[in-house]
């Protein structure tokens, strides 16, 4: 019987039921609600109702002493990460590579950097990960190589060589002059001269990090043939780095002067010409495919920071046949708590004409914590659980920063000396990297918070470590990390929260953001309620309009804790930066 003539015959019997008996029909639609949920989570792909969180393996865990985080240390971890409640782990590059960004520079996409461990190691953590329900995403880099790739190694060698278009080689406007006036997003041109063939290579990123030219149908291939490597060694799906920047103009126009200069002393531009260019999608596509043969539902995570929801909704694809989970850069951007301006994009996202399920961040490798962007300084441990309910409760798969968890913070290097990241080196003051978001794991306070045994680690371990880490918050139930696996937990357990509609309640609130998660066809509702505000703020909410007719919600989650006794909707107090997570069904 296909799913639909299961619908229907489910429909016809629950209105026989009704006109039967109504106690029989009140039994028969309970337990069909029931039925339907459990139909839902049967049927629905796992990244729609998974927490994904993201690992920087250079900072999680040192299982050898070297100073650096590696794979056999992830593994060690993986009890803490399924106890956490997480449901895939996505991992940072750990190819071989010279490491100019840390491993998004990759010399090899289908081996792994003994920095980090080998394949076995690798092959042994996706079946421990297995073993507890966690599936592992990849960090997959198209956009570009490192110069050590052997690809470009033949490329740069003469003008006929087969590879050569392999990369994009122009001749240059005159002596000394690149072929146009495109930037590298790390400062200064975007074209490379190289002596022995007097051509310019292009890079959108570091000189050492040369572009491949996506138009050669070699250059596809070679790259398909990469993520089937992973796919068949069972990981469970790629997030696609730079995607938007797969493509130049062909023709090299030059990109759009704006006012001002930016960190690297550069003028401004827009980068009209080098990203989002519609041929990306053509790509998207062919990844899509090849990831859809396989068994599973492999994921695709695009990083396309792009400029508004529009555009975003674009990476769904016409006919859901791009990227299932875009990230949200516009969610991620906010940087400030204003409950007009979430509510704007999450009306935004949750009607994205593609009907895609949206995905939500609020830290990663290259952004400062949140904990510091939000934060006031004075209330930033009660604002980290705010924004850990708002990233945890909407309609959306959320992506979790490792260390996200117990309120790390950024600590940014005070001297140049100290810097790791390459663009920190090269902008410094104005620009001091992205040092200060990937200090290592805070498990204890021990030595190097530990992480490592070394005598001195690859960043250091900021002092905050010695009260925000895993042991002191296990041990505390009012800390971010307790609020964090309760907020995990009740998403698990209510299937209001894990399959609910979004309904926005109190639309012209400046300070308050409210939402319904509701299930259709059942009275199992949740109530979010976060006041983005220093003051305390007394709020009324009617839910008669979305068909509840309950005055009063029963606490489930609250930060302050308020008790365990019904909260009135008709006058609903809720302290300075407060979250209420309550039953109204």
């Amino acid at each position: 019987m296909s799913n639909r003539a299961k619908f229907v015959f489910l429909a016809a019997t629950i209105g026989l039921c009704l006109s039967v008996s109504p106690g029989l029909a009140q039994q028969v639609s309970h337990q069909s609600s029931k039925a339907e949920h459990a139909h839902q989570k049967a049927q629905d792909p796992w990244w729609k109702h998974a927490v994904i969180y993201e690992i920087y393996p250079r900072s999680f865990q040192d299982s050898n002493g070297d100073g650096v985080g590696d794979i056999n240390g992830i593994t060690s971890r993986l009890d803490y990460v399924r106890d956490l409640g997480i449901d895939a782990i996505w991992i940072s590059p750990m190819y071989p590579s010279p490491l100019v960004d840390f491993g998004y520079d990759i010399s090899d996409y289908t081996a792994i950097d003994p920095l980090y461990g080998t394949l076995a190691d690798f092959d042994r953590m996706v079946s421990e990960a297995k073993k507890r329900n966690i599936r592992v995403i990849m960090d997959f880099v198209p956009n570009h190589t490192s110069d050590q790739h052997p690809w470009f190694a033949e490329s740069r060698s003469s003008r006929t060589n087969p590879k050569r278009d392999w990369y994009v080689w122009r001749d240059g406007k005159g002596p000394d002059q690149p072929p146009n006036n495109w930037q590298s997003w790390f400062g200064h041109s975007a074209w490379k001269l190289d002596p022995a063939t007097s051509q310019h290579y292009y890079h959108h990123f570091y000189t050492e990090q040369p572009d491949l030219n996506w138009r050669n149908p070699q250059v596809r291939k070679a790259m398909y043939d990469a993520m089937r490597f992973w796919l068949d060694r069972g990981v469970a799906g790629f997030r696609i780095d730079a995607v938007s920047r797969l493509f130049e103009d062909p023709n090299l126009h030059d990109d759009p002067i704006l006012p001002g200069k930016n960190a690297y002393g550069d003028p401004n531009i827009a980068h009209k010409y080098t990203d989002n260019l519609p041929e990306v999608h053509e790509v998207l596509r062919e990844m899509r495919r090849v990831v859809d043969k396989y068994p599973g539902n492999p994921v695709l995570i695009s990083e396309a920071d792009e400029p508004n929801i529009a555009e975003l909704t674009k990476m769904y694809g016409s006919k859901d046949d791009e990227v299932q989970l875009p990230m949200d850069f516009q969610i991620a951007d906010v940087n400030r708590l204003s409950a007009p301006d979430f509510r704007r994009l999450l009306d935004e996202i949750d009607g994205n004409t593609a009907g895609g399920q949206p995905h939500y961040f609020f830290s990663n490798h290259d952004q400062p914590r949140q904990w510091d962007r939000y934060g006031d300084g004075v209330h930033n441990d009660q604002i980290a659980k705010l924004m850990a309910a708002l990233l945890l409760t909407t309609r959306a798969t959320p992506l979790m920063y490792y260390g996200e968890e117990i309120g790390m913070r950024t600590t940014t290097p005070a001297r140049k000396e100290d810097v790791q990241d390459p663009i920190g080196k090269i902008g410094w003051p104005e620009e001091k990297g992205r040092d200060g978001e990937r200090t290592p794991m805070q498990w204890d306070a021990s030595k190097n918070a530990g992480f490592s045994t070394a005598e001195r680690p690859w960043l250091p371990v900021p002092p905050s470590s010695a009260e925000y880490n895993v042991k002191a918050e296990s041990q505390d139930p009012g800390s971010i990390l307790s609020f964090y696996k309760r907020l995990l937990a009740l998403r698990r357990s209510e299937p209001a929260l894990r399959d609910g509609r979004y309904l926005p309640m109190n639309r012209d609130d400046p300070f308050v953001l409210a939402y319904l998660r509701k299930n259709p066809g059942s009275g199992d509702a949740i109530l979010v309620v976060l006041n983005m505000s220093a003051e305390s703020k007394t709020v009324r909410f009617d839910l008669a309009a979305d068909g509840i007719k309950e005055s009063s919600a029963r606490p489930l989650i609250a930060a302050p804790e308020m008790g365990h006794e019904s909260t009135q909707l008709n006058h609903f107090t809720i302290p300075a930066f407060g979250v209420f997570i309550g039953s109204v069904h």
